[in-house]
């Protein structure tokens, strides 16, 4: 017989929350992780471009530069608006303000280690003896 798993217990919106933020943030650097999809990002952080100009500019075909471009658009760093037969896209830099933040905050928590670990060898400096 099957029987449903249920949840035992019920989560909380901050729970939800970070849990969206981290598939979010997963999918972010997921996106990012391909070459041809940084270099589409890096092109249109120079300004809008059609869909064959990026597939051009990273000598791929079409299909795969669509393919790579509605990854992008999935997970907000791109937008697109078509006019006729041809689908530009541009660049949405806020949607890279999540990443620079966890950045920040680990940076921030390496760097606070560094700092501890200063600080705990000069209250115990060498003695020179192997001590």
């Amino acid at each position: 017989r099957y029987f449903p798993t249920r949840r035992l217990y019920r989560r909380d919106s901050d729970e939800q929350a970070m849990i969206a933020t981290d598939t979010s943030l997963s999918q972010l650097f997921l996106a990012l992780a391909d070459p041809s999809r940084r270099g589409m990002v890096d092109q249109l952080a120079r300004g809008p471009a059609s869909v064959k100009d990026l597939a051009g500019s990273q000598g791929i075909a079409l299909p795969s530069a669509v393919k790579h471009l509605k990854i992008l658009e999935s997970v907000g760093l791109v937008s697109s608006n078509k006019a006729g037969r041809v689908r530009t896209f541009a660049a949405r830099p806020q949607a890279l303000d999540m990443m620079e933040d966890w950045l920040t905050n680990h940076r921030r928590a390496i760097e606070h280690g560094f700092d501890r670990l200063e600080q705990l060898m000069a209250d115990y400096p060498e003695t020179g003896d192997g001590r």
